[in-house]
């Protein structure tokens, strides 16, 4: 093991056939790979174990679904505990490309300060469209609120400022981290180089009174998540970063409404919303059942 090794953490939920073609693709540019499984059935979980025998690499089969923040936190573990020095998260549907972690060391290396940068992102570009996702960025050029998937990250972070919040179970599990990452005095990287095949929420163009909107198209649980999880990130981060945290209410509004506006079943995902604001302010977290 060199002070470069990378382990990469997978997180699935019933995953697709395509995704053992994307986990070939992650194990051949790293030294380890752990998969966590958040509640697939057999069915879904073969085609993994099978892999396992020409590949070898560590499944963790949670058996039900303890959330996003929860999986990567076990894959954290279990790479600290093998003392795997980088840790590199993927979603089940990115797709990696040529020489991508060299590009991210690269982008390490050359970063005026690198010993104290705590998460490296790449490139984040639609595989249907080729189109690039915009990422706003921060006064020194980094990106503010760049996605888990794709992330490079020293393990020595974790032991700084702690695991991912597990209470948030899926959606701005990715903010919240790294704008912990900024408030504990350490640097968010990026390489321009490394490109992930990534399209997150299956994004669609909507054009209303004249003007073309891009939003996602999660369903009403989703909805739930986001809105409450929000509320919680605004709470957490308003007076450490204003501007950005208002930026993000005024993208979130002007999305949701958009997204009211053009979904199909519009009751279901305001009752959805309203839930998770009403939970978010409340403080009420983790996994919500009855949705």
């Amino acid at each position: 093991m060199t002070s470069q090794s990378v382990c990469a953490v997978i997180v699935t939920y019933h995953p697709s056939a395509k995704m053992v073609e994307h986990l070939r693709k992650v194990f051949a540019q790293v030294q380890a790979l752990v998969v966590v499984d958040n509640g697939s059935s057999l069915d879904e979980l073969e085609p993994l174990r099978l892999e396992i025998r020409t590949l070898g690499f560590q499944l963790i089969e949670n058996g039900e679904n303890l959330g996003v923040a929860e999986a990567l936190n076990q894959g954290v573990r279990w790479a600290k505990s093998k003392g795997y020095p980088w840790i590199i998260l993927f979603d089940q549907d990115s797709a990696i490309t040529d020489k991508f972690i060299d590009q991210m060391f690269a982008a390490w290396r050359t970063h005026p300060d690198c010993e104290r940068v705590a998460s490296i992102h790449p490139r984040y570009v639609d595989p249907k469209t080729g189109i690039e996702a915009a990422v706003p960025r921060a006064n020194d050029g980094s990106p503010v609120f760049p996605m888990t998937s794709g992330s490079l990250m020293p393990a020595w972070i974790f032991d700084k400022i702690g695991s991912f919040a597990s209470e948030y179970f899926i959606d701005l599990v990715d903010w919240e981290y790294c704008f912990r990452i900024r408030a504990a005095g350490f640097l968010v990287g990026d390489s321009r180089q490394a490109k992930l095949l990534h399209s997150p929420g299956d994004p669609s163009r909507t054009t209303i009174l004249g003007r073309t909107f891009l939003h996602s198209q999660h369903n009403a649980i989703r909805r739930y998540y986001i809105s409450r999880n929000c509320i919680a990130f605004y709470r957490k981060y308003l007076w450490s970063f204003p501007g950005w945290v208002w930026k993000a209410v005024y993208w979130q509004l002007r999305e949701t409404v958009v997204c009211l506006i053009v979904d199909e079943n519009p009751g279901c995902q305001f009752r959805s919303l309203v839930l998770g604001i009403w939970d978010g302010l409340t403080g009420r977290m983790g996994k919500r059942e009855g949705l």
